[in-house]
C-alpha cells in the first residue's frame, strides 16, 4: 500500500466514511472505493460489499479483485433511560450494534441501570452533537417528554442516520411531527421517522417493544420490506 492511499483510508476511517479498499490479484494493484475514475462494476461490488458488511474475492471485469469492507461501527443512540430502554440495549447489542443511552435525569442515567453500556447524562441536543450520527447510527427515543426526544430527533433529521425511531401513540407522533414540522422540517424529512417505533408485533410488555424495535432495525439496516416508511400523517 503506498502512503497516499495508507493516508486515505486512515482519513476516511477517523471520518467514519464507509470505504472499500480493493486490491487486483495478483499484481496487487489497489485504489479505494468509491471513486468516479473507477469502473462501474468495480463500484457497485464495492458498495454491495458495504451494504453486506463482507469482504472477499470478486470476478470483475476479466479480474479477480479483493475488496476489503470498511464500516464504521454500528451504533444505536437511545434517548431515555427508561424499562424499555433497559429491555432494549441487550437485543441491540446481540445484534452488533454499539449502544449509547442518553438521559439527562440521573435517576434514571446510571450505570446500575445500565452495566457495560456508555451512559450519558448530558441534555440529548448536546448529546447527540457530540456523537454525530452517520450512516451507520439509528437513533431512538423513548422518552414521551417533548423535551428531551424533540431535540434529539430534530439532530436526527439533520443527520445521515439510516433508522430514526420515536414511541408514542399515533396521536402523539402526529403532535410530534408538527413541532418538528414547526423547526422546519419538511415532510420528505419527518416521514424518516419511524412512529409509533417497531415493528408491529402487537408487542405490549418492555421486552417485547423492545424486540419489536429490534427487529426494525435489522430490516432497515438489510433493506428488508418489512420496514417501510411510515406516512407523516396517521390516524389517532
Amino acid at each position: 500500500m503506498t502512503p497516499a492511499l495508507l493516508a486515505a483510508l486512515t482519513e476516511a476511517r477517523a471520518a467514519k466514511r464507509p470505504v472499500v479498499l480493493a486490491t487486483r490479484l495478483p499484481d496487487g494493484a489497489q485504489c479505494l472505493l468509491p471513486d468516479q475514475a473507477a469502473a462501474a462494476a468495480l463500484n457497485q461490488a464495492a458498495a454491495a460489499a458495504l451494504a453486506e458488511d463482507t469482504s472477499g474475492t470478486h470476478r470483475i471485469d476479466g479480474a479477480d479483485w479483493f475488496l476489503h469492507a470498511y464500516n464504521p461501527p454500528l451504533r444505536l443512540i437511545v434517548v431515555g433511560a427508561v424499562h424499555i430502554a433497559q429491555a432494549l440495549v441487550p437485543f441491540a447489542a446481540e445484534v452488533g450494534f454499539a449502544v449509547t443511552v442518553v438521559d439527562p435525569r440521573r435517576g434514571f442515567a446510571s450505570d446500575e441501570r445500565f452495566p457495560g453500556v456508555i451512559v450519558r447524562a448530558d441534555w440529548p441536543d448536546e448529546a447527540m452533537a457530540a456523537l454525530a450520527p452517520d450512516s451507520r447510527t439509528a437513533v431512538v427515543t423513548l422518552t414521551h417528554d417533548p423535551k428531551l426526544d424533540d431535540p434529539a430527533l430534530d439532530q436526527a433529521l439533520r443527520s445521515d442516520a439510516f433508522y430514526i425511531g420515536a414511541l408514542g401513540s399515533r396521536r402523539t407522533h402526529a403532535a410530534r411531527l408538527g413541532r418538528l414540522a414547526a423547526l422546519g422540517h419538511s415532510e420528505a424529512a419527518l416521514a424518516r421517522i419511524k412512529g409509533p417505533v417497531g415493528l408491529n408485533l402487537e408487542a405490549v410488555t418492555a421486552p417485547e417493544i423492545g424486540l419489536s424495535i429490534v427487529a426494525e432495525l435489522v430490516a432497515a439496516r438489510r433493506g428488508s420490506p418489512l420496514a417501510p416508511a411510515r406516512p407523516v400523517a396517521q390516524a389517532a
